[in-house]
């Protein structure tokens, strides 16, 4: 008779608790907050970068302003002096950057080893948390009424569960966000990782970009020999070539674009200036371009392709401003690089070279000139009866030379010479 008025008393007690408490044994009903995402702030770019970017927009404006005036050889070398000084601001610049990103790097790298470890430990503790939540919440709520020596006795149990779920809620909640920092560390330390190695990329390009500055400068004065009025000479010279170029073009129809024009074979490759591949690129980034100014360009590679270079296009002779005048970045100079080897073009008469076996680059004047307007490959023949690669006319390979031109038009009659 006691026992029973126990079990009632606790009923009453346990029915009471409930009706307020809405305890859970199993799985608190209410919900575990969402862990944020901490981000690592981004630290402002400083002060020594920003005076380099100041200095840097500073001359980009500066070497503008040179460039739009009076094309002289002192202009000229005052723009290269500011090019110069310009590149290796940049190359400061980058240089900062990488070793700023650096020190990030090793921050991020050394929270994220922090992170691994918080993140083993409180794994560990949550997953023998799981396995405890999991044994207590297999117990009956009765069976906890049964163990209990009074009402005191079962309302601290109840209560010491509560308490247990809501430390099982935070240590979820922590381990999470331990997660998330670790995440989003990883992240950052990858995107740093990925910068320095497209800024060292940009270091790169920049330092041989300061190599051919200097080169260029030095060579201006190589072949001006320093004289106004030889620079004043020669900048004429390229113009007029230039215009001719496309003077020729428009007289010919226009240089439309061409699609497959491409043919190799035992004598090499032939190629058309205006084919899809190249036709629209700038000549060496300037206001021309291959379609309608690059035949001397199209007309070399071929002759490369001749002698064993298959894998020189017009593309390879123009990747390299080297290979154009320093006073004129349009004008390909006589003397030029592709593929490792060394060219240049002497003159020469065309049957006695034909007859050894070379190539011929001829510079005829389609308007009847004294300047060539188009330049074509002579490839066999003799006494006028020529065959020849047009880069400028469609399918131009292997073609008759009379048939567009006349040998009288010659003006130019270039051996290529390795």
């Amino acid at each position: 008779m006691g026992m029973c008025k126990k079990i009632v008393k606790f009923l009453i007690v346990f029915l009471i608790f409930f009706s307020f408490n809405g305890v859970s044994f199993a799985v608190d009903e209410t919900s575990t907050p969402t862990p944020s995402v901490t981000i690592t702030p981004v630290p402002d770019t400083s002060k020594e970068q920003q005076d380099l970017q100041n200095k840097i927009n500073e001359l980009q404006g500066k070497v503008k302003d040179l460039q739009g005036q009076e094309r002289t050889l002192s202009s000229q070398i005052n723009v290269m002096d500011n090019q110069i000084k310009l590149t290796e601001l940049r190359i400061n610049s980058t240089k900062q950057q990488i070793v700023s990103i650096s020190g990030d790097i090793q921050t991020a790298n050394k929270k994220i080893d922090s992170l691994e470890q918080a993140l083993r430990k409180l794994t560990k503790v949550l997953i023998n948390r799981i396995v405890v939540t999991y044994e207590v919440g297999s117990i009956q709520p009765f069976h906890i009424l049964l163990a209990s020596d009074n009402a005191q006795d079962f309302l601290s149990r109840l209560s010491y569960l509560k308490v247990a779920q809501e430390n099982d809620k935070k240590l979820i909640f922590a381990t999470q966000q331990a997660k998330n920092d670790y995440v989003t560390q990883k992240q950052i330390f990858e995107d740093k990782k990925k910068k320095v190695e497209a800024l060292k990329t940009q270091l790169e390009a920049y330092t041989k970009q300061l190599s051919v500055d200097k080169q260029n400068r030095q060579r201006l004065l190589t072949e001006t020999q320093g004289d106004e009025a030889n620079y004043q000479k020669l900048l004429a010279q390229a113009e007029a070539q230039l215009a001719a170029f496309s003077n020729f073009a428009a007289a010919r129809g226009g240089a439309s674009i061409l699609n497959n024009q491409t043919v190799c074979d035992d004598w090499g490759c032939y190629y058309n200036q205006r084919d899809s591949q190249w036709g629209n690129n700038s000549l060496n980034n300037t206001k021309y371009t291959i379609a309608s100014d690059g035949c001397l360009v199209t007309a070399m590679a071929m002759v490369y392709t001749h002698y064993g270079h298959r894998g020189v296009t017009p593309l390879t002779i123009n990747s390299r401003s080297e290979n154009f005048a320093s006073y004129y970045p349009a004008y390909l100079s006589k003397t030029i690089m592709a593929d490792g080897a060394i060219s240049s073009r002497v003159n020469a008469t065309i049957d006695s070279i034909l007859s050894s076996g070379h190539p011929v680059v001829v510079g005829v004047s389609y308007d009847g000139g004294p300047i060539p307007d188009h330049f074509v490959v002579i490839i066999s023949g003799s006494n006028g009866n020529y065959k020849m690669n047009d880069p400028f006319t469609p399918n131009g390979h292997n073609i008759d030379f009379s048939s567009y031109y006349s040998v009288g038009g010659i003006r130019e009659i270039a051996k290529v010479v390795f």
